[in-house]
């Protein structure tokens, strides 16, 4: 590749050269951002400063690995969630930004049904990086939380990000609410997998290939796992509780009835976006 004076040089090639792989050119600048240690502003002010060999070399090495479809977050291994830097490598799911929405929706329903200074015991299922958990906790630090996953090398990284903001998790290992049994708990969250295996052919190559496919799809049109949760629930909550699951946007009404069958009694909701896609289920069990 050639080698380039300045900063700008190297970011104007590297946005070309993403282009021209059919990627997207605001990689390059995430990209150089994370190897300077900068912000936007900050690489804006140094764009005419020199850029050393070994830093260029660092930048085409990440430039090259993202133009083959590896995402930015895992090259860099860092992605922003709810204002918070998270680890991520390919064990975890990349946090996405639409699921911070998640977070802001449970604490509403949470304060009005059971209190803001109320110690409430809340589990994350499928907790993956540990986004939802580690958000809840920083967010909510009265609230006792457990964070469960089946895979440990996830469960690895969501104890890095915990430690990182200085967030008591109780992690376990473990299938949806098997770790949780013989408890009672006030909350559930979860984001689980939840896309059909027929949608594969629609996705990027830059999901499929890289992010974790058991973190990805269910059977059962991507149905399986709320219908196991719905099930297997009943038993584990307080009254009054609160479950909240993000969903693909075609499932709102199939996940609504697995609630409504397992929680006759319970207000179930079904949260849109701003594009008016389906987007999460709300089930609210009153006492």
């Amino acid at each position: 590749m050639m080698k380039h004076k300045t900063i700008f040089e190297a970011l104007k090639w590297a946005s070309s050269y993403l282009v021209d792989k059919g990627r997207d050119e605001n990689a390059a600048r995430l990209l150089l951002q994370h190897i300077l240690q900068t912000n936007y502003s900050g690489l804006m002010m140094r764009m005419h400063d020199a850029i050393s060999n070994e830093t260029l070399e660092q930048f085409e090495n990440y430039v090259e690995q993202h133009a083959k479809g590896r995402p930015v977050q895992y090259i860099t291994g860092v992605e922003e969630f709810y204002g918070r830097q998270f680890t991520v490598n390919e064990s975890v799911l990349i946090p996405r930004p639409e699921t911070e929405e998640l977070i802001v929706a449970a604490q509403e329903r949470i304060h009005k049904l059971i209190g803001k200074a109320a110690p409430i015991k809340i589990a994350d299922i499928g907790t993956g990086s540990g986004a939802i958990a580690i958000t809840m906790k920083c967010e909510m630090p009265n609230a006792e939380i457990t964070a469960t996953d089946i895979s440990e090398s996830a469960l690895e990284i969501a104890r890095l990000n915990a430690k990182q903001h200085n967030a008591q998790i109780d992690f376990r290992l473990g299938d949806l609410t098997e770790p949780l049994q013989n408890e009672k708990w006030d909350v559930i969250l979860s984001n689980p997998p939840y896309i059909s295996y027929d949608e594969a052919k629609e996705m990027s190559e830059v999901v499929l290939e890289h992010e974790p496919h058991s973190a990805l799809f269910a059977e059962e049109d991507g149905l399986i796992l709320y219908r196991k949760l719905a099930e297997q629930l009943p038993p584990l909550l307080k009254k009054p509780a609160l479950i909240g699951v993000e969903i693909g946007h075609l499932q709102g009404e199939a996940v609504a009835n697995f609630f409504k069958s397992s929680f006759p009694e319970a207000k179930i909701e079904i949260i849109k976006d701003i594009n008016q896609k389906n987007r999460f289920v709300f089930c609210e069990i009153d006492v």
